[in-house]
């Protein structure tokens, strides 16, 4: 019986204490609880750029007061290209200045996205310029500026409050016009964009790159190369941690916002994620194949150079013929030596790669044979290939043909090392009955400026 009373006690306890919560409630409409978002910091009371400003030319220097000031952060580490250190800039849009906080801690975006309204007293920080930019940090026996321990990063950083929650702003990148204008050092730290912008063929061709490269499965800092309309050119980093670093590298033109940074007196630009790049327009090309306008398809010519002028050299005005820069900016030139013309290239006094197009149309329909005469200068390397193709649209983008390599039925001297030696018959390729319709002939070079340099000389390049 006591067990009875104790039960029916129980129960009636709990339906008293559901009707005393109920009648607390209309409905179902519960009250919001009040969002408390108190700001850690007093208001400001210097900005960022008086911060920058103490930073002295070497070194850095301990700030002993209370330095308040506000910024926006730019950065995002939630991809893995940037390792534990913060963007910010001084305004949402046009900012004036950006600076860069070191801390000991990852997942930062979490904390404060992009665009957070941040909040930093610098008392017992340095600020100093390290290895090309200036930065906030600890006090470190071993580096200038160090990390901020993660336990101790709220002391001297935190979020602006505006009445709701965290004030995140929507940033807007600010527009330069090319990319030689990013290189200053008034926009390092900051968000920037720059239109009509690629990257380098040699990144997309013959091997369409991803952002980073992977050793052993793993990926690696990696840098991309970046060329806009003007001839301007800079390098992309992307971390190896970088999540989506295996995606393959967009091969056309557009625009790309992107953190300004140097790495002593090397300018290397920050993407937060692949969102960064928007590569959807048709690519410019900044070295664009000559020549092209008048082609005419036969299956008997030959072609001895004589009838051309010497200038200009690069046979831009001879519309019979495409003469293309793939990679680098040289084009195959027209010379005279002991009153004989010829055309000519080579990769010497060059940088980098380059991959030039000499095209020839051709009958194959008509065509029998093929023949030119060949010689080089200064040989330390094979340069010249020899292909034919059926599919390449004059001027258009060469990449997209499809090349049949014919070097093997040609001789091309290997010698001599110094010096030139003398024009010769390379030989004769048999065009195979199979092969008709129009299309092209290809001499191809390919060299390299700090690699094969070989002068690579043609004429009488004749079809029958």
């Amino acid at each position: 019986m006591n067990n009875i009373k104790k039960y029916l006690s129980l129960v009636t306890g709990v339906a008293f204490a559901a009707i005393s919560i109920t009648s607390c409630v209309q409905k179902d409409e519960w009250d919001t609880p009040p969002i408390n978002c108190e700001n850690k910091f007093p208001e400001a009371n210097t900005t960022m750029a008086a911060i920058k400003a103490m930073a002295p030319a070497n070194g850095a220097v301990l700030i002993t007061t209370d330095q308040i000031f506000d910024g926006y952060v730019v950065s995002s580490d939630e991809n893995g290209n940037f390792y534990k250190t913060i963007s910010f800039q001084d305004k949402p849009e046009n900012p004036t200045v950006g600076l860069q906080i070191e801390v000991d801690k990852s997942s930062n975006y979490a904390d404060y996205p992009v665009g957070a309204h941040i909040r930093i007293n610098a008392k017992g920080l340095r600020v100093g310029t390290d290895r090309g930019a200036v930065k906030l940090g600890s006090v470190d026996p071993t580096y200038a500026i160090g990390r901020i321990p993660a336990s101790l990063v709220g002391r001297y950083i935190s979020g602006v409050c505006n009445g709701n929650g965290l004030d995140v702003a929507t940033i807007k990148p600010l527009e330069l016009p090319n990319l030689a204008a990013a290189k200053s050092e008034q926009y390092i730290n900051t968000l920037v964009k720059v239109s009509n912008t690629q990257f380098t063929i040699g990144d997309i061709y013959p091997v369409n790159k991803t952002y980073i490269d992977y050793v052993a499965g793993a990926g690696v800092d990696t840098d991309r190369t970046l060329e806009d309309a003007s001839g301007n050119s800079v390098v992309l980093r992307n971390s190896g941690f970088f999540s989506e670093g295996s995606a393959l590298l967009p091969t056309g033109n557009g625009d790309i916002t992107f953190v300004v940074s140097r790495y002593n007196t090397t300018w290397q630009m920050l993407i937060r994620n692949t969102k960064d790049v928007n590569f959807k327009g048709a690519r410019v090309d900044a070295t664009p194949p000559k020549g092209g306008t008048a082609i005419t398809y036969s299956g008997s010519f030959l072609e001895n150079f004589e009838s051309y002028p010497t200038s200009p050299a690069n046979l831009e005005v001879y519309p019979k013929y495409v003469n293309d820069p793939l990679l680098g900016n040289r084009y195959w030139q027209l010379k005279t030596f002991s009153g004989n013309k010829y055309i000519q290239l080579g990769a010497n006094s060059g940088s980098g790669s380059y991959v030039t197009y000499f095209a020839v149309p051709v009958d194959f329909t008509a065509a029998n044979t093929l023949k030119f005469d060949v010689n080089v200068g200064f040989w330390n390397g094979n340069a010249l290939k020899v292909y034919y193709t059926t599919n390449y649209t004059p001027l258009g983008d060469i990449t997209q043909a499809t090349k049949t390599d014919i070097t093997s039925a040609f001789t091309i001297p290997q010698t001599p090392t110094s010096g030139y030696g003398v024009l010769a018959p390379a030989g004769t390729y048999n065009i195979p009955a199979s092969l008709t319709g129009n299309g092209f002939i290809l001499f191809e070079y390919s060299g390299n400026g700090s690699g094969v340099t070989t002068t690579i000389q043609l004429d009488n390049i004749q079809v029958q």
